[in-house]
């Protein structure tokens, strides 16, 4: 988890904060009087969060998900390979 920097501060840091980032992956809060008010965070992470918001919102694709795991539990799902073949890949 990465500390909470001052926007005063951050306005001096933008250039390094992929470096930080880099070895330290996540978010950085930006905070404003102590309070945050922005997040910094590489744009893969970002993508990823609004792909699962996405997915989440999707009422079918929620229902599909919900169905394979269920059937998985269930012990009905088929191996890969099988899989893989009848989709033709």
């Amino acid at each position: 988890m990465h500390k909470d920097i001052p926007i005063t501060e951050a306005r001096h840091e933008l250039t390094s904060l992929p470096e930080r980032l880099a070895e330290n992956p996540g978010a950085i809060a930006i905070t404003r009087r102590g309070k945050p008010v922005l997040a910094v965070m590489p744009w893969d992470l970002y993508e990823s969060m609004m792909e699962t918001l996405e997915i989440l919102g999707d009422e079918n694709l929620m229902a599909l998900l919900r169905q394979g795991i269920k059937e998985m539990k269930a012990g009905e799902g088929i191996p890969w390979e099988q899989a893989r073949e009848e989709l033709d890949l």
